[in-house]
């Protein structure tokens, strides 16, 4: 069961549980707080009638925009003005000065609620370019403004339509600037039939959220999180913090990029090996786990599982919190590696594929079916094909109308028949379950006439733990070569054991660029030969957001990235 359209959500969720819990935070240095669905439901009138009160007076259907990070008044802001019947545009903080212009501009914001003064300013600051802003708000000012009666409010939720638009959520841009998808409340509540019967949560349940809420998957988890009654628990706002505070929250409920993942598993791999013989029996200790979880393990085996038990799978899940039983991962592949070693301890991480523009989700596994290496197989009501050139097409109700205001992109990515095309590579197996295998857009072409998918390379490159980032360059040139930035922490524990200073600059460290090298052979050894890296160059920073390299969703700018460093591509092939 769900509430028709998102517009009465508070409404819905606040009836059904009431006194429970339904959000913990932060409060500074003074420990957790948090507020209940009766308090929720309060807050979220107070945001709406504000919204619609004589200072703000939105119409039906108009654009406000939000822009902050993560944590409880971005909740309340969100609800609050889908129950004033208008249309949440989620910016992300990190956004440039260019791309927020851009934004608010194109989605024809009337109203910019933000996170603080900071970011008050630099919207006040590009009003000559946002004709249609009428004001401009902190978040924590919004319940403070003149109201419009709560009859009115709910009035307005009620009129609201599955078929009227839920959401303009920007695309990251990897190319040219963000598209605005349009998501109705139909499409979203296609997405929460599909998903809810497979996540499996509900009061007692808590789920820990660092995802910015400016990307649709964490607004999706939102919202499955208090349809089921459970806990949403908002990160501090440190990144860096993020494990600490697992291990504080304790959740049930984890959804997170492969990094976090990866991370954990490269400390753990980091703290054997310092012990001699630790890496054969970490080894060991994974692939007794492994046999364990597949219901294999040999009886003589039992007492060293035992051991493992004690010494390594109940720490991770100590890392964890103790209670976690759920993990989603996308948006990148994770390494296989990193799946076994989280699966022997205990821990199930279930990857999942989807687009803004197919409401965020297309295929997930889940407990009941789980196969690792793919993305799992179509959620309900979705059909996905595969076009002859091996493009990923999806269809159903969860597939967005178009971008706002721009008929030319819609056309290009949804045909006459309603099929998605994601641009995205991928294959079906016999029972169903979807891999992806890269972007066509991305593929690249080399001179010799050789096909090569750079992600594949690329991905076994950042299969060690000393590579943070891999960029496959090779598009009409003779053959590929790599741009590589390091791993910082992993290399300076490195040197640590190794004795080595290797300096500010340690990519020119002749004993970090043989480490590289042993890196580079392992992932040519694992890909076809045209994809093999000739040569390499170590970068003397990572990949960013604030470079420009990095889209605000981690995904790679390729192009940004070739052009920043044109000058270092050059010289690989020179030499």
């Amino acid at each position: 069961m769900r509430p028709e359209t998102l517009a009465v959500f508070a409404e819905w969720t606040g009836e059904r549980y009431g006194p429970q819990p339904a959000l913990r935070f932060r409060r500074g240095d003074s420990g957790w707080g948090g507020v209940s669905y009766a308090e929720l439901r309060a807050r979220v009138r107070e945001v709406g009638r504000a919204l619609l009160g004589p200072r703000l007076g939105i119409a039906p259907g108009e654009r406000v925009a939000v822009l902050a990070e993560t944590r409880p008044e971005w909740t309340y802001t969100h609800f609050g003005v889908l129950a004033a019947g208008a249309v949440p545009v989620p910016v992300y903080p990190t956004a440039g000065e260019e791309e927020l212009a851009w934004v608010l501009s194109d989605s024809e914001s009337v109203v910019a609620v933000c996170d603080d003064a900071a970011q008050a300013a630099r919207v006040e600051a590009l009003r000559g370019k946002l004709p249609a802003l009428r004001a401009v708000v902190e978040m924590d000012a919004l319940a403070s403004l003149p109201r419009a009666p709560e009859a009115e409010l709910l009035a307005r939720a009620a009129a609201v339509t599955p078929a009227a638009d839920a959401s303009i959520v920007y695309t990251s841009g990897t190319t040219g600037p963000p598209k605005g998808c349009r998501l109705t409340h139909g499409n979203l509540g296609a997405i929460q039939d599909a998903t809810l019967p497979l996540v499996r949560g509900g009061p007692g349940d808590s789920t820990y959220l660092y995802l910015p809420l400016a990307h649709l998957l964490a607004q999706l988890i939102q919202f499955t999180t208090l349809l089921e009654g459970g806990e949403l628990c908002y990160f501090g706002g440190r990144i860096e913090d993020v494990l600490a505070e697992l291990a504080q929250a304790r959740p049930t409920h984890l959804p997170s990029v492969p990094r976090l993942f990866e991370k954990l598993h490269a400390v753990v791999l980091s703290l054997a090996q310092a012990e001699e013989g630790g890496r054969e029996r970490f080894a060991e200790a994974v692939r007794l786990g492994v046999l364990a979880a597949q219901g294999r393990l040999p009886e003589s085996d039992t007492a060293a599982w035992e051991a493992a038990e004690k010494s390594l799978y109940s720490l991770v899940r100590g890392a964890f919190g103790g209670r976690l039983r759920w993990a989603l991962t996308g948006g990148a592949p994770i390494a296989p590696a990193t799946l076994d070693f989280l699966r022997a301890c205990g821990i199930s991480v279930f990857e999942g594929y989807g687009m803004t523009e197919s409401g965020g989700v297309i295929s997930l596994n889940h407990p009941d079916a789980v196969r690792y290496g793919t993305v799992g197989r179509p959620i309900a009501g979705c059909e996905v094909r595969i076009a002859p050139d091996g493009e990923v097409l999806a269809r159903g109700p969860m597939v967005f109308p178009g971008y706002h205001g721009n008929p030319a992109a819609t056309a290009e990515v949804l045909d006459a028949e309603g099929w998605l095309h994601t641009g995205d590579l991928g294959a079906l197996d016999a029972d169903g379950y979807l891999s992806i295998t890269g972007r066509k857009k991305e593929l690249i072409i080399t001179s010799a006439g050789k096909n090569i998918t750079p992600t594949e390379v690329e991905f076994a490159l950042q299969g060690s733990r000393y590579v943070s980032r891999a960029v496959l360059i090779g598009d009409h040139r003779p053959h590929p070569v790599a741009l590589i930035a390091l791993d910082a922490e992993e290399i300076a524990a490195w040197a640590a054991r190794e004795c080595l200073d290797p300096g500010p600059a340690p990519g020119g460290h002749p004993a970090v660029r043989a480490l590289i090298a042993d890196a580079v052979a392992a992932a040519n050894a694992s890909v076809s030969r045209p994809a093999r890296v000739r040569a390499f160059h170590i970068l003397a920073e990572d990949l960013s957001i604030a470079a420009g390299t990095l889209t605000p969703t981690l995904k790679l700018r390729r192009a940004a990235v070739a052009a920043r460093y044109a000058a270092e591509i050059d010289a690989l092939y020179a030499s």
